[in-house]
């Protein structure tokens, strides 16, 4: 019984290792010959992250039969983080014990960490139905995080058919911040109806944070009251990582 998953470059690994380190200390990969899964919550089940990542997007994928593979997340960032952009990076294991990482550019690498048991079982997707979507620059939405982050710790989002609107309410005033319909940062809005909904921001900022320069775009959904639910593509292959955000309880 083996698993071997190869990758041309180490960024989709730097990618997905950031992101769910923002969420949880051990993290439960769930490969299968389809592919790799991962869905984790944080301790206080305000945020999950959902990956699917099909073998299709790995220059070299084999696995036999599912494995389980728990690992401490803040271990496997350390070797991920010793791989440059260019490295190929291939994720083995044959047994339950280890799981191999070799880094390969020019030279070779070999690193061995000890996988652990884990109970955890994945909470379902949740099923929701949002009707608010935009599609805007990551600049953009990272300014605008960071603006209200000035002033407040959870940031009202707010859309209709014309615009897209940041707010923050703190102790030392408000901050607000809109987007039109027809600025170059917002290349899509798709709205149903007017919607609003209040998020931590510290979390937003982290995820985008993890993301990287991976994308340009922040592809963005939500309704009233409603999860905020942010996605990341994974390559042209049809993975992608999955953000879900809590609203806050007592929205304003």
């Amino acid at each position: 019984m083996s698993f071997i998953a190869q990758t041309s470059s180490a960024n989709e690994w730097k990618i997905i290792v950031n992101a769910i380190s923002v969420l949880v200390e051990e993290a439960s990969f769930e490969a299968t010959p389809e592919g790799i899964q991962f869905r984790g919550m944080d301790p206080s089940h305000v945020a999950m992250i959902d990956l699917n990542w099909p073998n299709a997007s790995f220059e070299k994928y084999e696995c036999e039969k599912p494995f389980k593979l728990t690992v401490r997340v803040e271990e496997l960032s350390k070797l991920i983080k010793r791989a440059a952009s260019k490295n190929r990076i291939t994720i083995s294991a044959t047994d339950n014990e280890y799981l191999n990482i070799k880094l390969e550019n020019g030279y070779k690498r070999e690193f061995k960490i000890r996988l652990i048991e884990s109970s955890y079982t994945p909470s379902p997707v949740p099923k929701l139905s949002l009707n608010s979507k935009f599609v805007i620059s990551k600049t953009a939405f990272v300014d605008a995080l960071n603006d209200v982050a000035a002033i407040a710790d959870h940031i009202t989002i707010e859309t209709n058919q014309d615009n897209v609107k940041f707010v923050g309410i703190g102790d030392s005033g408000q901050a607000s911040i809109i987007l039109e319909k027809n600025d170059n940062e917002i290349l899509e809005i798709n709205s149903e109806e007017n919607n609003k909904a209040t998020y931590s921001l510290q979390y937003l900022l982290n995820i985008v944070k993890a993301i990287g320069a991976t994308t340009d775009t922040i592809n963005a959904e939500y309704s009233n009251g409603m999860p905020f639910k942010l996605q990341c593509k994974l390559g042209d292959s049809g993975g992608f990582m999955n953000f879900y955000l809590a609203p806050r309880v007592d929205d304003r």
